[in-house]
C-alpha cells in the first residue's frame, strides 16, 4: 500500500469514527428520568426534622415511606439508569 493510500485510509477511519456517538437523545432522556427518581427516593428517605430533637420518635424514623418506599424508588433509579447506559441506538 502506498503511502497516500494509507492517510487516506486512517483519514476516513478516524472519520467514521468520529461521527459515531455514544448516547442518543433517548439515552440522555432516560438518564435524566433515572436521575430524577432517585433524587426523589434520597429526599424522602432524609425524611423531615424532628419536632423535638431531644426525643427519640419510632414513627417518624421507622415510617413505611423511608423503609420501604424510598428504597424501592433507589433500586428503581439504578434500574432506569441501567437501562439507560445500556439501550442501543437506532442506526439508519
Amino acid at each position: 500500500m502506498t503511502k497516500n493510500k494509507q492517510e487516506s485510509s486512517t483519514k476516513s477511519h478516524r472519520e467514521s469514527h468520529a461521527n459515531i456517538e455514544l448516547f442518543s437523545k433517548e439515552n440522555y432522556k432516560w438518564m435524566l428520568i433515572g436521575l430524577a427518581v432517585l433524587a426523589v427516593g434520597f429526599f424522602l428517605m432524609a425524611g423531615g426534622k424532628s419536632t423535638n430533637p431531644q426525643v427519640f420518635d419510632p414513627k417518624e424514623v421507622y415510617s413505611p415511606i423511608r423503609i420501604t418506599l424510598a428504597p424501592f424508588l433507589i433500586i428503581v433509579g439504578f434500574v432506569i439508569e441501567i437501562y439507560a447506559i445500556m439501550k442501543k441506538t437506532k442506526t439508519d
